[in-house]
């Protein structure tokens, strides 16, 4: 009976929690524009200062490739055509922005969605937002260090010099802008794929997947994942394969994870029976 009654007043301490933290629409609105103005201004700081810094961004960016260049023996260059640099810079810019703007934003997301949540579902929502910057960055972190010094290795020994076949000279002529979308699409791709084991716990905390349910659907999941693979990545076989097979990886990763959150379901559901007993 005492772990019934405790359960009853815990029951009740949230159903209070939520009635005090219920506000009316219009103070809803109000809150969510000072939120989306604080957003919008990290995002312009954190803009101003990445493009004030943008050329030595993109000359770190540029590494893989000046490296892949200077190990054929030839002098690294790229190309740009009119205002093209200038674009670049705003797209590199405007991407660092994001990134550095988004402890800010996901703080404030938090804050407004955190009165509509029991205490227990903002404890366990802290973790995932900690979690999801930190899976990003190893997945830039895979692009940058591995695949993209492969990638530009490959491309520039394609490269061929007359006499070598043929008396016509092959050359890789690489833009300034092709090189940015190139690298940012390999980021995306390996950064959003790196938030698989945050998104598939999610569902498990939710009710809609269990570990049972993936273990058993694995076969699909591979065959899934290597078209999402071939589709995220450019055209080469090396990065599809890279991908596919991280996110092989985080998937398997995934599946300890659902075990684990459910292992902490049922022992949350068990504390109260024990103690009664």
């Amino acid at each position: 009976m005492s772990g019934e009654n405790t359960k009853k007043k815990e029951q009740l301490s949230e159903e209070d929690e939520l009635k005090a933290s219920s506000a009316p629409l219009l103070d809803h609105l109000v809150e969510l524009r000072q939120r989306l103005i604080v957003s919008i201004c990290a995002f312009a700081v954190c803009f101003a200062v990445c493009f004030a810094f943008s050329i030595p961004l993109y000359e770190f960016l540029v590494i893989p490739f000046e490296k892949a260049v200077k190990a054929s023996g030839t002098e690294p260059k790229l190309y740009f055509a009119p205002l093209e640099f200038f674009f670049t810079r705003v797209k590199l810019a405007a991407l660092g922005g994001i990134a550095l703007a988004f402890p800010v934003v996901a703080y404030e997301i938090y804050k407004f969605v955190a009165p509509g949540l029991y205490r227990r579902e903002r404890a366990a929502a802290l973790p995932f937002l900690a979690a999801m910057p930190v899976l990003f960055s190893l997945g830039a972190a895979l692009v940058y260090f591995i695949l993209m010094p492969f990638v530009m290795r490959f491309a520039v020994g394609m490269e061929q010099r007359p006499g070598e076949g043929s008396g016509v000279a092959i050359e890789l002529l690489t833009r300034v802008g092709d090189y940015l979308s190139l690298m940012t699409t390999l980021i995306m791709a390996f950064g959003f794929a790196f938030q698989l084991p945050v998104f598939l716990t999610l569902l498990a905390r939710a009710g809609l997947i269990t570990s049972g349910f993936l273990t058993r659907n694995r076969r699909v999941a591979i065959v899934v994942i290597f078209v999402i693979a071939a589709f995220l990545t450019p055209p080469d076989p090396f990065s599809q394969l890279i991908l596919g097979a991280c996110i092989i990886s985080l998937y398997e990763v995934s599946v300890l994870s659902v075990r684990f959150a459910e292992k902490k379901a049922e022992e949350a559901a068990e504390g109260p029976e024990e103690a009664s007993a």
